[in-house]
């Protein structure tokens, strides 16, 4: 084994030197903004006073309930204050669409009511292309984790989106991924 000298290792750390100071110190992209007092404030609400369950008699009541009552909370995982944060946020990209729940996990009756009444629209072909884009490459491939309410409610609100509103395939899964309720980091 043949040892370095030491002018080698000393140029070669003088180098290693040179460049890690002339490099900025960048924060990472992840790293978390304040969030918005307001905001921990509703998930401090909505992380403890839920009503939403993956059960078929709740997905089923949705359509009796009064319009002004609130679909709220996690069904399936805690909720996670971060991801609560940039779900609030991003789901301000749509705030043009009346019919999209501007918060994931307090969705009024009225607009569950609509959006789950066109769960068994039938879909041109073209629009039929957009959401079924939507359902290959969102992150739970569908609207929900599992086939309760949220998954006819955001089936639904996808296909209306898509037909009355010409949203793409896209823009569907992006709807899709920020309003996961399911809870959880991610």
């Amino acid at each position: 084994m043949r040892m370095r000298s030491k002018p080698v290792w000393s140029a070669f750390i003088m180098a290693l030197t040179i460049l890690v100071s002339s490099e900025s110190i960048v924060p990472p992209a992840h790293a978390e903004q304040a969030i918005d007092p307001a905001t921990v404030e509703r998930f401090n609400y909505l992380s403890t006073h839920g009503n939403s369950s993956c059960s078929t008699a709740f997905m089923n009541a949705i359509a009796i309930m009064p319009v002004t009552a609130r679909l709220q909370g996690s069904c399936c995982s805690p909720m996670s204050l971060n991801r609560y944060s940039r779900q609030i946020e991003g789901l301000k990209k749509f705030a043009a669409f009346t019919e999209i729940p501007t918060d994931p996990y307090d969705v009024p009756a009225g607009l569950a009511q609509q959006a789950q009444a066109n769960y068994d629209l039938t879909l041109g072909v073209d629009e039929q292309r957009a959401y079924a884009y939507a359902m290959d490459n969102s992150e739970e491939k569908g609207p929900c984790c599992c086939r309760c309410w949220r998954w006819h409610v955001y089936g639904g609100l996808a296909k209306l989106l898509i037909h009355r509103h010409g949203l793409t395939g896209e823009q569907v899964k992006e709807v899709w991924d920020l309003s996961d309720g399911c809870g959880g980091d991610e």
